[in-house]
């Protein structure tokens, strides 16, 4: 076969390879709808302060009108070390999507040369007797250059499926980043708002500190004066410990939270302090939430989007699995310059070419290719179920954290009523105990449920803002702040740019976030 008639046969086979390819064609699984969020049309939607009419705001940490906390996703965003492993894997599916798309061309082509001296011996029997009657050179050299290549052809669709596959790994590499930047904003408020409140909690246990002191010296001076007797004297001295050793646990807790937040904005805890403060409120965002619609949900929250992914990857592979129960058709051919000796290698007499076309068929099998596509689809199928599952997930996740943030909005107006009556209290049973109408045992109730009073505030103050922070998360905003934006830093694109010939790979790609 000439080189022409085999250019010939690869075009006809290029127009058989364009049938569609084997193997199942991806479609979104079929999920439950939700149309209506519970809590949003309760009877009591007017009090919780959500609403669906309009859509969730993108940059959520905004509404809480803290500087400091914009401050720190700002530089989790930048800095964080989980985020950009998230963000390297977006670069590798890159790559790999090249690969897929090479797969698509001749596999095996190759450029090579070689020079060869060889001398027979001498002593060979057939050559000795040939030499007796013609001269015969024992000493001879070749050369050759030459382009040698390979190409099975794509008539079953195992090149272009694993296309599909590449094309929609790198879309789910690129929904694992966003969901790794909706934990990261979400996990970064979550402690500041802790952090915060802990720092109110040692405000307060210091205030009580200070108002329980001045009773124990009450008590001491009555004691001395042989108004009452050493059991007051005891009761306030064991209050006024126990109270102080809250700050020590408080102070640990503190410190262990701010730890963490350092991990997260890839700095070292010894910023912590410059960048937070030793004291601070809990931020409150504004009293209206925008939650949107559950039919929104499925498009923004990027977990979702990675599970729909996922399963179209593998999808692809089924059909991967399925090309090998067919024949593979190969073409390969070979051109170059062939000389032996001193002829000229360069010359139009010394081309060579080989062309050939062949079919294997990988028939004894013993069912191992059948199974493993049966294995590819049973992979394919739990997949399926685990989008379905977290779709569920996901309008669960919101729901109870919408009933969350109501909730402890209730519990905030209570508890707060609740601190302004102890403290009312302690002021009044102080007053009659120094006039001697109350014995102490009513300083010591009084006292002890203005302290109460005050964690359960702070604490229902810190569920309001972390439930929020929860429905925003369950929402899966936040991570459209790295739209238009590289999935690494600059000074590590430019490390790996000097470390190896990226190409335009490290630049960002629109579309590689899209499933085509």
């Amino acid at each position: 076969m000439t080189l022409r008639r085999l250019l010939g046969t690869a075009l006809c086979a290029g127009t058989l390879a364009a049938c569609a390819p084997v193997g199942p064609d991806f479609v979104r699984p079929n999920s439950p709808v939700v149309k209506e969020w519970i809590e949003v049309n309760s009877p009591s939607a007017g009090q919780s302060g959500l609403t669906s009419r309009s859509a969730p705001v993108v940059k959520w940490w905004e509404t809480f009108n803290d500087p400091t906390l914009n401050k720190l996703i700002a530089e989790a965003y930048a800095q964080n070390l989980s985020l950009q492993v998230a963000g390297a894997r977006v670069l590798q599916a890159r790559a790999q999507l090249g690969i897929a798309f090479g797969e698509l061309y001749p596999q095996s082509q190759a450029i090579g040369g070689s020079l060869q001296r060889r001398q027979i011996s001498d002593n060979l029997g057939p050559i000795s007797d040939i030499r007796r009657i013609v001269p015969l050179d024992t000493e001879f050299s070749t050369s050759q250059v030459g382009f040698d290549a390979q190409w099975e052809l794509d008539l079953w669709g195992a090149q272009r499926r694993g296309v599909q596959a590449a094309r929609s790994n790198l879309a789910l590499q690129v929904a694992n980043y966003d969901d790794a930047l909706v934990t990261l904003t979400g996990d970064v408020a979550a402690l500041y708002i802790n952090i915060r409140s802990l720092q109110e909690a040692l405000v307060v246990a210091r205030e009580n500190i200070r108002i329980q002191q001045v009773s124990n010296d009450l008590t001491q001076l009555r004691f001395n004066n042989g108004v009452t007797t050493e059991l007051d004297v005891q009761e306030s001295t064991a209050l006024l410990n126990n109270t102080k050793a809250l700050v020590p646990e408080l102070e640990s807790d503190l410190q262990q939270a701010k730890n963490t937040l350092a991990v997260l904005l890839g700095a070292t805890p010894s910023r912590m302090t410059n960048l937070l403060g030793n004291s601070g409120r809990i931020p409150t965002a504004r009293s209206n939430v925008a939650v949107g619609v559950p039919a929104e949900l499925l498009r923004r929250r990027p977990d979702v989007r990675a599970a729909e992914l996922a399963a179209a990857t593998q999808s692809a592979q089924v059909g991967i699995a399925m090309a090998d129960l067919y024949p593979q058709f190969i073409l390969s051919g070979s051109i170059g310059l062939q000389a032996s000796g001193g002829r000229d290698l360069f010359s139009s007499n010394s081309a060579t070419n080989l062309a050939s076309a062949g079919v294997v068929w990988n028939v004894l099998n013993y069912g191992r290719i059948q199974n493993n596509v049966r294995a590819q689809d049973a992979a394919y199928q739990a997949l399926i179920a685990n989008y379905q599952n977290t779709v569920l997930t996901a309008y669960s996740e919101v729901e109870s954290a919408m009933v969350a943030y109501a909730q402890a909005r209730k519990q905030v107006t209570f508890y707060q009523q609740s601190v302004d009556a102890s403290r009312k209290a302690a002021e009044i049973a102080v007053d009659q105990y120094r006039d001697g109408i109350a014995d102490y045992s009513r300083i010591l109730n009084t006292q002890t449920a203005l302290l109460q009073s005050q964690a359960n505030l702070i604490e229902a103050r810190q569920q309001v803002s972390s439930n929020l922070v929860a429905v925003y998360k369950g929402l899966g905003g936040g991570w459209q702040i790295r739209q238009n934006q590289e999935f690494l830093p600059d000074t590590v694109l430019a490390e790996m740019a000097y470390r190896t010939d990226w190409g335009d790979l490290l630049q960002q790609d629109p579309t590689g976030a899209s499933l085509n």
